[in-house]
């Protein structure tokens, strides 16, 4: 899809339905080649730019293996090595790493600073995550669905916890998908009113639907898939106490599990704090798809680079 060349990738919202079932193709099809041992070299000679101003694992080892699958190369830039740290605007740092670069992928605290990115970089920028969006993850959760169920229009999505970055992306991609998102948080720990509005908004054009609960089980029943996320992200840490106490009563465990349709499919994010927001044997029951879910995250951003770089 030539029009996607170029393209940043910052918020799933920036898409068309068809344009990211076109992504989703392009990565079962880059997927089932690796699985063959057959690598696509698509990004011959290409080079991405990797900045860390948030420390990684799945991030930064999935889109380093992911351009060096697809035969391009990846740099890995801490935040704190770069000019960034030294007081360099990232207005220039933009317009220099578009001499040198093909593409950058930033993960970041303040949302803010991708955007800036992506207004002076004559170059495609992906948003690795923010403290607002993680659309690569959420990108990644619908493609495990989908392989899992067949379909995803339609479905029953619940996610259950703190209205976070994961949490906001969610409700863009299910409703451009047309899923039936349930987000079932505190009052205190609800999503953004602004993404809720824009993805009903959204979810009214492709027959999905959108809404926020107060109750885990409201969310949860009849559920297709049961998503959760940390309950304490990095810089959190002095809330902790707080923050378990407030979501105690939103942990993904058997007895709400129970109320879930019986082949619902169990994802999350990663890292999992088992026992905070999930069980042991929630996690690693037989509806878990958790690791499948971590290994697409790999194949869903081979998809986007290829398309993008």
């Amino acid at each position: 899809m030539k029009r996607l060349k170029g393209r940043d990738f910052i918020s799933l919202k920036d898409f068309t339905p068809e344009e990211l079932w076109y992504l989703l193709k392009i990565a079962g099809y880059l997927k089932n080649r690796y699985h063959l041992g057959q690598n696509e070299e698509l990004l011959s000679g290409k080079t991405l730019g990797m900045i860390f101003s948030k420390s990684s694992t799945r991030t930064r080892v999935s889109f380093e293996v992911a351009m060096y699958q697809l035969g391009g190369h990846a740099l890995f830039l801490k935040a704190q090595d770069l000019q960034l740290g030294r007081g360099e605007t990232v207005s220039d740092t933009a317009r220099v790493f578009s001499r040198y670069l093909d593409g950058i992928m930033i993960r970041t605290h303040a949302h803010r600073e991708v955007l800036e990115l992506a207004r002076y970089a004559d170059i495609p920028v992906i948003n690795g995550l923010t403290d607002f969006l993680h659309p690569c993850q959420a990108l990644a959760d619908i493609f495990t669905i989908y392989e899992k169920k067949g379909r995803v229009a339609g479905l029953k999505m619940a996610y259950i916890g703190d209205g976070n970055n994961v949490a906001h992306s969610l409700l863009y991609g299910g409703a451009l998908f047309g899923m039936r998102v349930f987000l079932a948080s505190p009052s205190a720990y609800r999503p953004n009113p602004s993404v809720v509005e824009e993805a009903a908004a959204l979810a009214e054009t492709t027959g999905g639907t959108v809404e926020v609960v107060v109750d885990p089980r409201e969310a949860v029943e009849g559920a297709d898939a049961v998503y959760t996320d940390v309950w304490v992200s990095m810089g959190q840490e002095a809330e902790r106490e707080q923050r378990l106490e407030d979501l105690g009563p939103y942990q993904v465990n058997g007895e709400l599990m129970a109320v879930a349709d019986r082949r619902a499919v169990v994802l999350h994010c990663l890292p999992a704090h088992k026992g905070e927001e999930i069980t042991e044997e929630v996690f690693e029951g037989p509806q878990s798809v958790v690791f499948d879910q971590a290994e697409n995250r790999l194949h869903v951003q081979k998809a986007i680079l290829a398309m993008l770089l």
